[in-house]
């Protein structure tokens, strides 16, 4: 039993990077899942088809050196793309390894986050100083192949894993700019994903920005308003190409700010409901409070941003959010590769879900590119560019007294 992603699984409501949503420790799961039947349907798997198809591989194929370990895998894979859910995926071994080294918020790999909103994944965000930017990739390229893989209606997950790999070795990543494709050799790194980065505007404005909700941005977010609080004046959450994590640091985050209530409920395929409620008293339940969201804000992101908004707690500035209202559960297998599951899907405290449709903000502001973005690791460059952070700013300087 592995420490931490044992029988529990990890709940997801992540986006891109694997970023994690949640640990139920000690949640057993039954070996053999009951079926439940849909009218007009079949309640099991054609037992008969599939032997037939394998006793013709075995009698049949030319090479008589059948991987059977490469034959399960394929057969859980097939399962999994049969459900037709673009967020539920199966990992082999190593692409599953690779994806814990992501919930930690350490991998080797490049230093980038994408989305797959389109047909080809994108990318969204290029961490700074990281062998990426060096090697010229940018926010907004879109990513065509990976070492020659073709990469059309591939996940944001099947394409980070691809990307990733050991320490020293190169990627060559073919991206398409303004419609002209180029091929940018990489060497992978060791990363560290930020978590939370603060620092503290004109105005006396606390900016902090969640860059994912990972293991450490509860105590991060934590020491970040701890420390830039007092005497702030007004706060910004900035939430942009945050594709989301841990439920469970959406939850600490909220509950930073409203002092009771729902933050989100949970309900699955039986129609049960679980309800998560604030965790406790925040430090300041009235300090003027603005939070910045974009198309690429998921999921985790989306149930802090809307929940403050629903509690009448902030003010949503940018864009249309991405909307995703579903949880997501790894499921270890035997041989060490995962089932990715969705198994739930969340509600804001008003019974509302994103799904699909996403949170439309308050004050609808939009860049003239992704690089606009105020880059809190360099604060010397300013954020003149950043229309929606001038916004956010503007709409505190208002409320202030």
């Amino acid at each position: 039993m592995r420490r931490g992603f044992s029988l529990a699984g990890i709940l997801l409501v992540g986006l891109v990077l694997g970023a994690a949503g949640g640990i139920y420790a000690d949640q057993a799961y039954p070996d053999q899942l009951p079926l439940i039947a849909q009218p007009g349907t079949p309640t099991s798997l054609d037992q008969a088809t599939f032997q037939r198809a394998l006793r013709v591989i075995q009698n049949d194929y030319y090479n008589p050196r059948l991987d059977y370990s490469a034959l399960s895998q394929g057969t859980v894979r097939g399962l999994v793309e049969g459900l037709n859910d673009r967020f539920s995926y199966y990992l082999n071994p190593a692409e599953y390894k690779r994806q814990l080294e992501g919930y930690s918020g350490q991998y080797i790999g490049i230093g980038v986050e994408v989305n797959s909103t389109g047909v080809y994944p994108v990318i969204d965000s290029v961490f700074p100083d990281s062998p990426a930017s060096k090697a010229g990739i940018q926010a907004g390229d879109v990513v065509v192949k990976v070492d020659g893989k073709d990469l059309h209606g591939l996940s944001s997950d099947q394409a980070s894993n691809l990307i990733r790999g050991q320490a020293g070795t190169a990627v060559v990543i073919t991206v398409d700019r303004n419609g002209v494709q180029q091929d940018l050799k990489v060497v992978r790194e060791p990363i560290a994903i930020p978590s939370v980065r603060s620092t503290t505007l004109e105005g006396a404005v606390l900016y902090i920005r969640i860059y994912s909700f990972g293991d450490s941005t509860a105590s991060d977010f934590d020491k970040a308003l701890k420390s830039g609080l007092p005497g702030a004046k007004g706060v910004i959450v900035d939430l942009r190409d945050d594709g989301g994590g841990f439920i469970d640091a959406a939850q600490n985050v909220v509950s930073q700010f409203v002092g009771s209530g729902e933050v989100f409920e949970l309900r699955d395929h039986a129609g049960h409901i679980d309800r998560r409620n604030v965790l406790g008293s925040p430090p300041d339940p009235t300090l003027p409070l603005v939070v910045l969201v974009n198309a690429n804000s998921a999921s985790a992101s989306e149930i802090v941003a809307g929940s403050l908004e629903k509690h009448g707690r902030a003010k949503l500035v940018g864009t249309v959010t991405f909307g995703k209202g579903s949880v997501q559960q790894d499921f270890p297998l035997p041989d060490g590769s995962d089932l990715h599951l969705t198994i739930r899907h969340w509600f804001l405290p008003d019974g509302s879900s994103v799904e699909l449709k996403g949170l439309t903000p308050d004050d609808a502001v939009t860049l003239a590119s992704p690089t606009d973005i105020y880059d809190v690791s360099k604060p010397d460059q300013g954020h003149a560019n950043d229309a929606q952070l001038n916004a956010a700013l503007g709409l505190l300087s208002a409320d202030s007294p």
